[in-house]
């Protein structure tokens, strides 16, 4: 009986080769496997494949602002392991966006811990969701999204769901993916009253979208850009950033290797009218 037992439960097991686990599937259109996206992953190859946008102009609508006067920010997920927010907090960072989820299927494992440790550290900080156009549509995939940790509260430390927009088309028409982007914007925003941040990079903007303005009057810029100029490119339809992405070789006290550094176009006051969604 235990032999017979025995041969039933290893019958249902999954089957490994060499021991080891199948690798997650990659989704129509994009090289990144399900799971495995955070902001960057596709940044490189979206530069080589799609013609780039040298078009520099700076922060904020009245005009130039100093890197100087910005505030400092990270960008993390499972990749970072287990993060001291405190050090974090002391070594000056400002806010931080932390990977919550992918497709409709996926939360990021360290979410939840990252999400609270950083609010105890009083770390302002927001979720993102990388999205995977090609498996499902914009509205189920915001409102995936909203329920488990996109949501947002007035508490001087939630900012608003962030969409991450990289590694490909998806096989989508131009047309076809601003469709996407604004279903998903108008669910996010339906559910949580609040305008989803875009984080993109010229290539991938320019090409997916073709430079459609139609989000610049409605969704903040988090631009990717890995530069040591002072400014960064932005896509085309977006006037100016308020978020910028400037390296993925960054160094912060309470973080284990390397982490995306990012800037906030504002001072303190402007960072906190905007994760309360004040004037």
């Amino acid at each position: 009986m235990v032999a017979g037992v025995f041969s039933l439960v290893l019958a249902l097991l999954p089957a490994v080769s060499s021991g080891t686990a199948a690798a997650a599937p990659k989704p129509p259109g994009s090289t990144i496997p399900l799971g495995e996206g955070y902001m960057g992953a596709g940044y490189l190859a979206d530069g080589k494949n799609f013609a780039p946008d040298t078009r520099q102009i700076e922060s904020g609508a009245e005009g130039s602002v100093s890197t100087q006067a910005t505030q400092a920010g990270i960008d993390v997920s499972h990749y970072q392991g287990t993060i001291n927010w405190s050090s974090v907090k002391a070594a000056g960072i400002s806010f931080a966006y932390i990977k919550a989820t992918e497709s409709t299927t996926y939360k990021d494992p360290t979410f939840s811990a990252n999400y609270l440790h950083a609010y105890n550290a009083k770390v302002i900080r927001g979720a993102y969701h990388f999205a995977r156009p090609s498996l499902s549509s914009g509205a189920a995939q915001a409102n995936y999204f909203a329920g488990n940790g996109g949501a947002w509260s007035r508490d001087n430390l939630t900012l608003p769901g962030m969409l991450d927009l990289e590694g490909g088309c998806s096989g989508k028409s131009t047309s076809a993916m601003q469709s996407w982007i604004l279903d998903f914007y108008n669910t996010y925003k339906a559910r949580t009253g609040r305008d989803v941040v875009i984080y993109t990079s010229p290539s991938w903007w320019n090409t997916c979208t073709g430079g459609w303005s139609g989000m610049s009057a409605r969704s903040p810029l988090f631009v990717a850009h890995w530069t040591s100029a002072t400014s960064p490119s932005i896509p085309s339809g977006f006037p100016y950033w308020t978020f910028w992405q400037y390296t993925d070789s960054g160094s912060v006290s309470g973080i284990s290797g390397a982490v995306d550094r990012d800037r906030f176009s504002g001072d303190s006051s402007r960072l906190l009218a905007l994760a309360n969604n004040t004037p």
